[in-house]
């Protein structure tokens, strides 16, 4: 159990399944097919379920690459994954480069950085040198923009003088090549034909300076989903000599976007953007609460802040130990004028009232009359039949999946299950 207090008593949690986990990572390879590796993706505290908990699992279920934000998480990870018999643990990709005091680290615990800028190369080298470490003794994999204006090195003349670098008397080694697709959830949008083929170019690029790469990579949930990288993707990389790979982090946890289609923003019943994945997938979080109060209120009572909800009756409330400091989203209110989110009771849904607030939240069970206080409460997951999502939770807010599992806060503590 992690939390940043030193002992957690407070009566909300999230529950990691291991074994959902697993599952994921299982149907992911099976929809990327036998010839790309799958990068399983744990960056920013595996999408808030809690990189150091999820890494073992994912090593256990075969993931031979994981894909952290900064070195700071990626020695996290490492230290996680000590518990793994010898020659079990999985390389562990830096995705978002590195930072003036971070190469020491990067070397002492074998983590893999990915480089675009001269900087990069220059910090990894003194180190290097520092340490007389032999010649292409510290991989790298350098990301090229295609397209995004975010990270990477641009094709051309930026690209080949950081090719260049890359000699046989260096200390480093460019063992992947890897760039970022902008739209993949948007299957047959030019933008993606537009960014492979300047990927292509770069690979051209790479072989023309007499570099050969172990890994090429692109992709991630939604191009795995769509079945739109596993096209190209092998071939790209075969040209190299190189094991082509794709990275997914979203269908870890259970969750992909809705695909779509350029022309008419609907999904495609048929052909390369029908769902390969998504009904494979199982949410791994189960985020829980109690009762920790319980009050009859009356008609005409006001509920919570700035009183914008007004009982139309009477009613039976519960008063639950979660706000949005913990990552429960102010977006959930509920007024008189319109309603907001839910969660499960004894297997039914129970809508909030009033304003979510920093601590507390109130859900009104005027229609679960067995409730009782220190009951559990589901905010995020399934019960008889019943779900609620990180998907719905995101309609609700505005926002993606995404957001509302990164901004569960780290005052709840996960805890790995079966």
């Amino acid at each position: 159990m992690r939390s940043v207090l030193p002992n957690h008593t407070r009566p909300i949690w999230a529950e990691i399944s291991a074994s959902r986990l697993r599952d994921n990572f299982h149907a992911l390879q099976a929809a990327a097919g036998p010839q790309i590796e799958v990068l399983a993706v744990i960056k920013a505290d595996a999408y808030g379920h809690g990189a150091t908990e999820c890494a073992p699992v994912l090593a256990g279920a075969g993931a031979q690459w994981l894909g952290v934000t900064s070195a700071e998480e990626g020695l996290a990870v490492r230290a996680s994954l000590a518990i793994l018999p010898q020659g079990m643990s999985p390389r562990v990709l830096v995705m978002c480069g590195l930072w003036p005091g971070e190469e020491a680290g990067i070397l002492d615990r074998g983590l893999t950085p990915v480089v675009w800028e001269p900087y990069h190369l220059d910090l990894l080298e003194a180190e290097a040198h520092r340490r007389n470490l032999p010649a292409q003794s510290v991989a790298v994999h350098a990301e090229i923009d295609t397209g995004m204006a975010r990270q990477g090195v641009t094709p051309g003349d930026l690209l080949e003088r950081l090719l260049a670098r890359f000699t046989t008397d260096s200390p480093l080694k460019l063992e992947g090549v890897m760039t970022h697709l902008a739209s993949t959830e948007v299957g047959d949008d030019p933008q993606n034909q537009v960014q492979m083929i300047a990927f292509a170019s770069a690979l051209q690029q790479v072989a023309a300076a007499g570099l050969k790469p172990e890994y090429v990579h692109a992709g991630n949930t939604s191009s795995t989903d769509s079945g739109y990288i596993p096209q190209d993707l092998p071939a790209l990389a075969a040209g190299l000599g190189a094991r082509a790979m794709t990275r997914a982090g979203l269908a870890l946890y259970g969750y992909a976007l809705p695909l779509e289609s350029a022309t008419d923003r609907v999904i495609q019943s048929e052909g390369f953007l029908k769902p390969h994945l998504a009904s494979s997938l199982k949410p791994v979080m189960t985020w829980k609460t109690r009762i920790v109060s319980l009050r009859e209120v009356q008609c005409g009572d006001s509920i919570g802040y700035n009183a914008t909800f007004v009982a139309p009756g009477t009613m039976r409330l519960a008063l639950l130990p979660v706000g949005y400091a913990d990552g429960f989203r102010r977006a959930l209110s509920a007024s008189n004028a319109e309603a907001g989110g839910l969660v499960l009771l004894h297997g039914r849904r129970a809508p909030i009232v009033g304003r979510v607030s920093m601590d507390l939240t109130i859900v009104d069970v005027t229609a679960i009359p067995e409730c009782s206080i220190a009951d559990e409460v589901i905010l995020l997951g399934e019960s008889n039949g019943e779900r609620i999502g990180a998907d719905e939770h995101a309609r609700l807010a505005g926002t993606s999946a995404y957001e509302v599992l990164c901004g569960i806060s780290n005052r709840v503590p996960r805890v790995v299950v079966s």
